[in-house]
Parts: C-alpha cells; structure tokens; sequence
C-alpha cells in the first residue's frame, strides 16, 4: 500500500473513530468493514438486517465482531432520528414523510453522522451517486461559505500524489465556483501531505488565446486569492505549461507556477472526468476518490464497478477527515 494510506492510517489510528456503511449486504463493503475492524483502524457501522448482515459475513469469511450492525426497522433510537430530521428540513416533511424516508439506509446512515453517532459516510457500492449525495446535501449541507460540495481525485504513482478537481459533481462551474473547489482541493492536499500548488486549467495560457472559457478561469484564479490570499495559485494554464518546467519558462515565465503544480482545477466536469481517466488508463496513476469537499461532515461516494480495495481505501480516506 502506497505512503499515501499508510500515512492516513497513522492518523486515525487509536482515535476511535465510526464510519458509517449503509450498504451492509454487499459482500465488497462487508469484507472491507471485516477489514478495517480487524486492524482496529475504526469501528465500522453496518446498515442493514442484522440477521442477513451477519450471515453473509459468515458466507464470506469474514469476523464483525468488532463492528456495529444497525437495522432502521428496529434500531432503538429511530425517535431521536426522526426528530432531528424533521427539524433539519425545516417543514419540508412532517414525523409520517421522516419515518419513511429513514427506512432508507443512505438517509439513515446519513441521520447518524449529522447528529454525531459517527464521524463519517461511504456508499455507492449498490447506489448511484445521487443516491449518496443528496441525503448529504440536504441533511449535513456545506460548511459556512461553500455554496457546492465537489468532488476530487487523488491520482497516486509510485511517490508521485496530485489532486485532481472537479471530477464528479459540478458539470459547468462559474468562477466562483472554480475559486471555492480551489480553495476546498487546498484544503484536500494538506490531509494528504501535498503542499499545494495550484494551476487553473484552459485551453490557453496566459492570454494565448481570449474567450468566455478563458476569462472564466482568469477571473477564477483573482478570486481563490481574494478568498485565501496565502494560496499558491495560478492560470489560466494549459497542462503541459503547468506541468512541464521548460515550457512554463516558455509560455508563462513570470509565474509562481514553474512546471511544479500538484493541484490541478478544470474548467468543466467534462475536462475534469476525461482528464483523470487518461492518467489512469494511460498514465498508470491509481485514482483515489471521487473525495468529496466542502461538506459538514466527510460523506464520501464510491463507483459502482469498485472492489474490496477501493471500498477499504475511501473509507481510510473519510476517517481522516472525520478528524
């Protein structure tokens, strides 16, 4: 496992921390949380019929004795849920809508890390990303000043660690929003130990060509400063002139950005999905993520196609957050 896991894993380790599961009856999940138990790296909690949850961990040979299984058909403070749920949607649904709706195991897994029973979510093994989002939008919202969770990658190669953004959640960004998921993928690369150096990504760099795209993202980079004067940030840039120092000597010589950016922000989910896909299948960089950001509480989404790793990993990654 890269330095990348194993650092996280120092992090969380003895600071008893829960991270939420709710889909309990899949068998990727189930070996994951049997893992992460087993290392006492984290408590996982399960969601699901404990009687099916505990047989298929049999069936798959894994111990959850030190896990919790939680069952919303019966779990006992289901009352204290509710309350708190119709409180938090403000009139959009009454106790009977609430009851029904924390049946389902992504609201209620949701309702858990809201009121602090957990520190953290994973889910989308069995569910869509909508699926996964929208109980965290509506239930733990953004922190104070972030209008738009995001979603990023860590794309890892050996020593090599970027953070790619955003690559899961927001289809056309204006530059505001490029200037918030700036600052929150900052935030992203300090948990993982990169010191980050940000370049805002175009078709042109620095003016070699002038269109609505290109002063979308000239427009975005005075505003990250605006937001968090001590970032290192810069664009708009072509990739090559924020990752090829002689061609940033050539193309943008005055830049703080000298061919050394770890942080890379596209200007459109379009970019920013073909973009990590190419390092990946091309470049042979491990795509950790999507992370999702600018959340109350870390709620992290995984691909429907993911396996036991992918699962053990994000669920590494979300219990650092929780910290």
């Amino acid at each position: 496992m890269s330095d990348l896991f194993e650092g996280l894993k120092g992090k969380i380790s003895g600071r008893e921390l829960k991270i939420v599961f709710p889909e309990g009856l899949d068998e990727r999940v189930v070996r994951a949380a049997g893992r992460l138990a087993a290392e006492k790296l984290l408590t996982p909690i399960l969601i699901g019929n404990i009687e099916q949850v505990q047989a298929k961990a049999a069936e798959v040979g894994v111990s959850l004795e030190s896990a919790e299984i939680y069952d919303p058909a019966s779990y006992a403070g289901m009352d204290e849920l509710v309350a708190s749920f119709v409180e938090r949607r403000k009139g959009k649904a009454t106790e009977e809508d609430a009851r029904k709706i924390l049946l389902d195991e992504n609201y209620f897994g949701t309702m858990l890390v809201y009121l602090n029973k957990a520190h953290g979510l994973v889910s989308g093994a069995a569910h869509s990303t909508a699926d996964t989002v929208r109980p965290a939008l509506q239930i733990i919202k953004t922190k104070p000043g972030v209008k738009k969770t995001s979603g990023v990658f860590i794309m890892v190669r050996e020593d090599e660690k970027y953070v790619f953004a955003d690559c899961a959640i927001n289809i056309a960004p204006d530059s505001n929003d490029l200037a918030e998921i700036a600052v929150e993928s900052a935030k992203t690369a300090e948990m993982f130990d990169i010191e980050p150096r940000i370049a805002m990504l175009s078709f042109s760099t620095k003016g070699s060509a002038k269109s609505e795209e290109t002063e979308k993202v000239i427009e975005a980079v005075a505003e990250a400063k605006r937001r968090d004067a001590t970032l290192v940030v810069d664009g708009e840039f072509q990739f090559d002139a924020a990752f090829v120092p002689s061609v940033a000597k050539s193309k943008a010589p005055g830049s703080v950005l000298q061919g050394d950016a770890n942080v890379f922000i596209f200007p459109s989910l379009e970019a920013g999905n073909i973009g990590y896909k190419i390092a990946q299948r091309l470049g042979g960089f491990e795509a950790v993520g999507p992370i999702l950001q600018g959340l109350n509480a870390p709620v992290n989404d995984l691909s429907r196609g993911c396996n036991e790793e992918d699962v053990y990993k994000l669920a590494l990654i979300t219990a650092g957050q929780g910290l």
